[in-house]
């Protein structure tokens, strides 16, 4: 039995070891961003609410769900944050439970609140 444990605590510890954080928040302007050319393939999902059950709001994507998800979602989705129209900033306000709260402003001013899974960026 201590030995299925072991190897149970083994396998969870080294396959959360391989999950990346593809985004990243500035710690002095608390804009939120993510890297182009990255050489992982990565899907994240922004939420309305802070539950994954909730509406998909914006996709970042490496690959081509960038293309399906791109008409479906309120606010698009993008291979990274340089894909977003001109003026358009995404901040970070805070946490809620295991969810980063996030603004998105467009270049008009338009206000947007969404949520993002605090495994998908660090903070730095």
């Amino acid at each position: 039995m201590n030995k299925m444990l072991a190897i149970l605590l083994l396998l969870t510890v080294s396959s959360a070891s391989f999950a990346q954080a593809v985004g990243k928040v500035d710690k002095k302007t608390k804009e939120f961003s993510i890297d182009p050319g990255q050489k992982v393939n990565y899907t994240v999902f922004g939420y309305r609410f802070a539950n994954v059950s909730t509406e998909k709001y914006i996709c970042f994507s490496s690959n081509q769900d960038v293309e399906r998800a791109n008409n479906n979602l309120p606010m698009g989705a993008y291979f990274d944050t340089d894909g977003l129209q001109p003026g358009t900033k995404i901040k970070y306000l805070g946490m809620a439970g295991t969810f980063g709260k996030m603004s998105f402003t467009t270049g008009g001013g338009k206000t947007t609140i969404f949520y993002l899974p605090k495994s998908s960026y660090v903070i730095k």
